[in-house]
Protein backbone atom coordinates (compact mmCIF):
# COMPACT_ATOMS: atom_id res chain seq x y z
CA UNK A 1 0.00 0.00 0.00
CA UNK A 2 1.27 3.47 -0.82
CA UNK A 3 2.27 5.40 2.27
CA UNK A 4 0.17 8.49 2.97
CA UNK A 5 1.63 11.93 2.54
CA UNK A 6 2.30 13.43 5.97
CA UNK A 7 2.87 16.91 7.22
CA UNK A 8 6.58 17.69 7.73
CA UNK A 9 8.05 16.23 10.89
CA UNK A 10 5.32 13.64 11.49
CA UNK A 11 5.14 9.88 11.23
CA UNK A 12 2.10 7.77 10.44
CA UNK A 13 1.64 6.95 14.14
CA UNK A 14 2.06 10.52 15.41
CA UNK A 15 -0.16 11.91 12.67
CA UNK A 16 -2.91 9.43 13.55
CA UNK A 17 -2.72 10.33 17.23
CA UNK A 18 -2.70 14.03 16.45
CA UNK A 19 -5.88 13.75 14.41
CA UNK A 20 -7.91 12.09 17.16
CA UNK A 21 -8.00 8.68 15.49
CA UNK A 22 -6.65 6.48 18.26
CA UNK A 23 -8.09 5.11 21.47
CA UNK A 24 -11.25 3.24 22.33
CA UNK A 25 -14.55 4.65 21.08
CA UNK A 26 -16.82 6.17 23.70
CA UNK A 27 -19.72 3.95 24.73
CA UNK A 28 -22.91 5.67 23.63
CA UNK A 29 -25.68 3.09 23.96
CA UNK A 30 -28.98 3.29 22.07
CA UNK A 31 -29.98 6.65 20.64
CA UNK A 32 -32.51 8.48 18.49
CA UNK A 33 -32.06 11.20 15.91
CA UNK A 34 -33.21 14.54 17.34
CA UNK A 35 -35.44 16.46 14.95
CA UNK A 36 -37.28 19.70 15.69
CA UNK A 37 -40.59 18.14 14.61
CA UNK A 38 -40.40 15.56 17.40
CA UNK A 39 -38.32 17.39 20.00
CA UNK A 40 -40.71 16.75 22.88
CA UNK A 41 -41.15 13.12 21.80
CA UNK A 42 -37.39 12.63 21.98
CA UNK A 43 -37.29 14.35 25.38
CA UNK A 44 -39.88 11.90 26.74
CA UNK A 45 -38.58 8.73 25.11
CA UNK A 46 -37.78 6.29 27.95
CA UNK A 47 -34.41 4.58 28.16
CA UNK A 48 -32.72 6.86 25.65
CA UNK A 49 -28.94 7.05 26.07
CA UNK A 50 -28.00 9.74 23.52
CA UNK A 51 -29.16 11.72 20.50
CA UNK A 52 -27.73 12.87 17.19
CA UNK A 53 -28.60 16.21 15.57
CA UNK A 54 -28.11 17.35 11.96
CA UNK A 55 -25.30 19.87 12.35
CA UNK A 56 -26.55 22.23 9.67
CA UNK A 57 -29.96 22.51 11.37
CA UNK A 58 -28.76 24.22 14.54
CA UNK A 59 -26.69 27.25 15.49
CA UNK A 60 -24.00 26.89 18.15
CA UNK A 61 -24.96 30.22 19.74
CA UNK A 62 -28.69 29.50 19.88
CA UNK A 63 -29.26 25.86 20.76
CA UNK A 64 -32.90 24.71 20.81
CA UNK A 65 -34.35 24.52 24.29
CA UNK A 66 -35.06 20.82 23.83
CA UNK A 67 -31.38 20.07 23.24
CA UNK A 68 -30.48 22.11 26.32
CA UNK A 69 -32.91 20.00 28.36
CA UNK A 70 -31.28 16.80 27.11
CA UNK A 71 -27.79 18.13 27.77
CA UNK A 72 -28.82 19.13 31.29
CA UNK A 73 -29.94 15.54 31.85
CA UNK A 74 -26.48 14.34 30.90
CA UNK A 75 -27.32 12.87 27.49
CA UNK A 76 -24.62 12.93 24.86
CA UNK A 77 -25.48 14.93 21.73
CA UNK A 78 -23.50 14.27 18.54
CA UNK A 79 -23.59 16.64 15.52
CA UNK A 80 -24.01 14.84 12.20
CA UNK A 81 -22.98 16.85 9.14
CA UNK A 82 -24.53 16.49 5.69
CA UNK A 83 -22.82 19.23 3.69
CA UNK A 84 -19.07 19.17 4.26
CA UNK A 85 -18.43 17.34 1.00
CA UNK A 86 -15.20 15.54 1.86
CA UNK A 87 -15.63 13.30 -1.18
CA UNK A 88 -15.11 16.10 -3.70
CA UNK A 89 -11.95 17.38 -5.34
CA UNK A 90 -12.22 20.77 -3.61
CA UNK A 91 -10.64 21.17 -0.19
CA UNK A 92 -13.05 21.46 2.76
CA UNK A 93 -14.62 24.89 3.16
CA UNK A 94 -13.00 26.57 6.20
CA UNK A 95 -16.29 28.27 7.14
CA UNK A 96 -18.18 24.96 7.14
CA UNK A 97 -15.44 23.36 9.22
CA UNK A 98 -15.45 26.25 11.69
CA UNK A 99 -19.22 26.00 12.10
CA UNK A 100 -19.01 22.24 12.67
CA UNK A 101 -16.25 22.76 15.22
CA UNK A 102 -18.28 25.44 17.03
CA UNK A 103 -21.33 23.16 17.09
CA UNK A 104 -19.33 20.31 18.60
CA UNK A 105 -17.99 22.67 21.24
CA UNK A 106 -21.40 24.08 22.11
CA UNK A 107 -22.81 20.58 22.54
CA UNK A 108 -19.80 19.19 24.40
CA UNK A 109 -19.77 16.37 21.87
CA UNK A 110 -17.21 13.54 22.03
CA UNK A 111 -17.04 13.35 18.22
CA UNK A 112 -18.56 14.69 15.00
CA UNK A 113 -19.71 12.69 11.99
CA UNK A 114 -20.08 13.28 8.25
CA UNK A 115 -20.76 11.30 5.09
CA UNK A 116 -18.14 10.00 2.71
CA UNK A 117 -19.93 11.55 -0.25
CA UNK A 118 -19.69 13.91 -3.18
CA UNK A 119 -22.07 16.85 -2.75
CA UNK A 120 -20.80 19.79 -4.86
CA UNK A 121 -18.41 20.91 -7.58
CA UNK A 122 -17.64 24.30 -9.05
CA UNK A 123 -20.08 25.96 -6.68
CA UNK A 124 -22.99 23.78 -7.81
CA UNK A 125 -24.82 21.67 -5.22
CA UNK A 126 -25.78 18.12 -6.15
CA UNK A 127 -28.72 18.13 -3.75
CA UNK A 128 -27.94 14.54 -2.83
CA UNK A 129 -25.26 12.44 -1.17
CA UNK A 130 -23.53 10.87 -4.18
CA UNK A 131 -20.99 8.04 -4.14
CA UNK A 132 -17.34 8.91 -4.64
CA UNK A 133 -15.29 7.18 -7.35
CA UNK A 134 -13.41 4.47 -5.48
CA UNK A 135 -10.08 4.86 -7.24
CA UNK A 136 -6.64 5.25 -5.73
CA UNK A 137 -6.41 8.76 -7.13
CA UNK A 138 -9.65 9.67 -5.38
CA UNK A 139 -8.40 8.00 -2.20
CA UNK A 140 -5.34 10.28 -2.12
CA UNK A 141 -7.49 13.40 -2.54
CA UNK A 142 -10.09 12.35 0.02
CA UNK A 143 -7.44 11.33 2.56
CA UNK A 144 -5.99 14.83 2.40
CA UNK A 145 -9.48 16.33 2.75
CA UNK A 146 -10.04 14.18 5.83
CA UNK A 147 -6.71 15.24 7.35
CA UNK A 148 -7.57 18.91 6.80
CA UNK A 149 -10.93 18.40 8.52
CA UNK A 150 -9.33 16.51 11.41
CA UNK A 151 -6.83 19.30 11.94
CA UNK A 152 -9.64 21.85 12.30
CA UNK A 153 -12.04 19.84 14.46
CA UNK A 154 -11.65 19.71 18.25
CA UNK A 155 -12.87 16.11 18.52
CA UNK A 156 -12.55 12.89 16.46
CA UNK A 157 -14.26 12.66 13.08
CA UNK A 158 -16.23 9.61 11.90
CA UNK A 159 -17.31 9.06 8.29
CA UNK A 160 -20.50 7.31 7.18
CA UNK A 161 -20.99 4.94 4.26
CA UNK A 162 -23.81 6.14 2.03
CA UNK A 163 -26.80 4.57 0.26
CA UNK A 164 -26.35 4.48 -3.49
CA UNK A 165 -28.44 3.91 -6.59
CA UNK A 166 -25.46 3.95 -8.94
CA UNK A 167 -21.80 2.99 -9.00
CA UNK A 168 -18.89 4.48 -10.90
CA UNK A 169 -17.87 2.20 -13.80
CA UNK A 170 -14.12 2.25 -13.06
CA UNK A 171 -14.11 1.61 -9.31
CA UNK A 172 -10.86 -0.06 -8.25
CA UNK A 173 -11.96 -0.83 -4.69
CA UNK A 174 -15.12 -1.94 -2.96
CA UNK A 175 -16.60 0.48 -0.46
CA UNK A 176 -15.26 -1.64 2.39
CA UNK A 177 -11.75 -1.67 0.93
CA UNK A 178 -11.87 2.07 0.26
CA UNK A 179 -12.94 2.84 3.82
CA UNK A 180 -10.34 0.47 5.25
CA UNK A 181 -7.54 2.23 3.38
CA UNK A 182 -8.90 5.63 4.37
CA UNK A 183 -8.87 4.59 8.03
CA UNK A 184 -5.30 3.32 7.72
CA UNK A 185 -4.10 6.53 6.07
CA UNK A 186 -5.87 9.01 8.36
CA UNK A 187 -7.02 7.30 11.56
CA UNK A 188 -10.57 8.49 10.88
CA UNK A 189 -13.36 6.61 12.65
CA UNK A 190 -16.33 4.95 10.97
CA UNK A 191 -20.08 5.47 11.26
CA UNK A 192 -21.60 2.37 9.68
CA UNK A 193 -25.16 2.69 8.43
CA UNK A 194 -26.59 -0.82 8.19
CA UNK A 195 -29.64 0.48 6.31
CA UNK A 196 -27.28 1.83 3.66
CA UNK A 197 -25.58 -1.55 3.41
CA UNK A 198 -29.00 -3.09 2.82
CA UNK A 199 -29.80 -0.41 0.22
CA UNK A 200 -26.62 -1.23 -1.68
CA UNK A 201 -27.44 -4.94 -1.50
CA UNK A 202 -30.79 -4.40 -3.20
CA UNK A 203 -29.73 -1.73 -5.68
CA UNK A 204 -26.17 -2.77 -6.52
CA UNK A 205 -25.92 -6.44 -5.51
CA UNK A 206 -23.34 -5.74 -2.79
CA UNK A 207 -23.14 -8.40 -0.05
CA UNK A 208 -23.34 -6.64 3.35
CA UNK A 209 -21.57 -9.48 5.15
CA UNK A 210 -18.65 -9.34 2.73
CA UNK A 211 -18.38 -5.58 3.12
CA UNK A 212 -18.45 -5.89 6.92
CA UNK A 213 -15.59 -8.38 6.67
CA UNK A 214 -13.54 -5.82 4.74
CA UNK A 215 -14.11 -2.99 7.22
CA UNK A 216 -11.75 -2.20 10.12
CA UNK A 217 -14.46 -2.50 12.74
CA UNK A 218 -12.01 -1.55 15.47
CA UNK A 219 -12.48 1.99 14.11
CA UNK A 220 -16.26 1.86 14.60
CA UNK A 221 -17.68 4.93 16.35
CA UNK A 222 -21.35 3.98 16.11
CA UNK A 223 -24.09 2.60 13.87
CA UNK A 224 -27.12 4.04 12.07
CA UNK A 225 -30.38 2.13 11.59
CA UNK A 226 -33.19 3.50 9.42
CA UNK A 227 -36.23 2.50 7.41
CA UNK A 228 -36.93 2.60 3.70
CA UNK A 229 -39.19 1.18 1.03
CA UNK A 230 -38.97 -0.83 -2.19
CA UNK A 231 -40.38 0.87 -5.32
CA UNK A 232 -40.18 -0.92 -8.68
CA UNK A 233 -37.28 -3.03 -7.50
CA UNK A 234 -35.27 -0.07 -6.18
CA UNK A 235 -34.72 0.41 -2.45
CA UNK A 236 -35.21 3.99 -1.27
CA UNK A 237 -33.51 4.90 2.00
CA UNK A 238 -36.30 7.26 3.02
CA UNK A 239 -35.88 7.54 6.80
CA UNK A 240 -39.67 7.86 6.66
CA UNK A 241 -40.69 4.18 6.93
CA UNK A 242 -40.37 1.57 9.67
CA UNK A 243 -37.11 -0.33 10.02
CA UNK A 244 -37.43 -3.61 8.16
CA UNK A 245 -36.27 -7.03 9.28
CA UNK A 246 -33.54 -7.29 6.58
CA UNK A 247 -31.95 -4.12 7.98
CA UNK A 248 -32.01 -5.60 11.49
CA UNK A 249 -30.40 -8.73 10.05
CA UNK A 250 -27.51 -6.61 8.77
CA UNK A 251 -27.23 -5.09 12.25
CA UNK A 252 -27.07 -8.62 13.65
CA UNK A 253 -24.30 -9.46 11.17
CA UNK A 254 -22.33 -6.48 12.43
CA UNK A 255 -22.94 -7.43 16.07
CA UNK A 256 -21.60 -10.90 15.35
CA UNK A 257 -18.27 -9.24 14.53
CA UNK A 258 -18.05 -6.42 17.07
CA UNK A 259 -19.98 -4.88 19.96
CA UNK A 260 -20.97 -1.48 18.55
CA UNK A 261 -20.23 1.45 20.89
CA UNK A 262 -23.58 2.95 19.95
CA UNK A 263 -26.59 2.44 17.69
CA UNK A 264 -28.92 5.23 16.61
CA UNK A 265 -32.36 5.14 15.00
CA UNK A 266 -32.85 7.77 12.29
CA UNK A 267 -36.24 9.15 11.33
CA UNK A 268 -36.59 12.29 9.19
CA UNK A 269 -40.21 12.35 8.00
CA UNK A 270 -43.65 10.76 8.44
CA UNK A 271 -42.96 10.56 12.15
CA UNK A 272 -44.90 7.75 13.84
CA UNK A 273 -46.52 7.86 17.28
CA UNK A 274 -44.09 7.71 20.21
CA UNK A 275 -45.04 4.09 20.94
CA UNK A 276 -43.95 3.02 17.46
CA UNK A 277 -40.60 4.75 17.84
CA UNK A 278 -40.18 3.03 21.21
CA UNK A 279 -40.97 -0.34 19.62
CA UNK A 280 -38.29 0.20 16.94
CA UNK A 281 -35.77 1.13 19.61
CA UNK A 282 -36.69 -2.03 21.53
CA UNK A 283 -36.17 -4.12 18.38
CA UNK A 284 -32.68 -2.65 18.08
CA UNK A 285 -31.99 -3.42 21.73
CA UNK A 286 -33.04 -7.06 21.20
CA UNK A 287 -30.52 -7.42 18.39
CA UNK A 288 -27.80 -5.83 20.53
CA UNK A 289 -28.66 -8.19 23.37
CA UNK A 290 -28.34 -11.20 21.06
CA UNK A 291 -32.08 -11.68 21.02
CA UNK A 292 -34.31 -12.35 18.05
CA UNK A 293 -35.25 -10.30 15.02
CA UNK A 294 -38.94 -9.49 14.45
CA UNK A 295 -39.52 -12.54 12.22
CA UNK A 296 -38.32 -14.87 14.97
CA UNK A 297 -34.88 -15.42 13.44
CA UNK A 298 -31.84 -15.45 15.66
CA UNK A 299 -29.85 -12.23 15.89
CA UNK A 300 -26.42 -13.63 15.27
Amino acid sequence: MTSPALHPGTTTATHTAATHGTGAARRLGVGLGWRGEIDTVVERQPGLDWVEVVAENICAGHLPESLRILLDRGLTVVPHGVGLGLGGADRPDPARLARLADTAGALGSPLVTEHLAFVRAGGLEAGHLLPVPRSRDALRVIAENVRIAQDQLPVPLALENIAAQLAWPDDELTEGQFLAELVERTGVRLLIDVANLHTNRVNLGVDPAAELDRLPLEALAYVHVAGGTLVDGVWHDTHAHPVTEPVLEVLAELCARVAPPGVLLERDAAFPPPAELAAELDAIRRVLDGGRTPDGGAAR
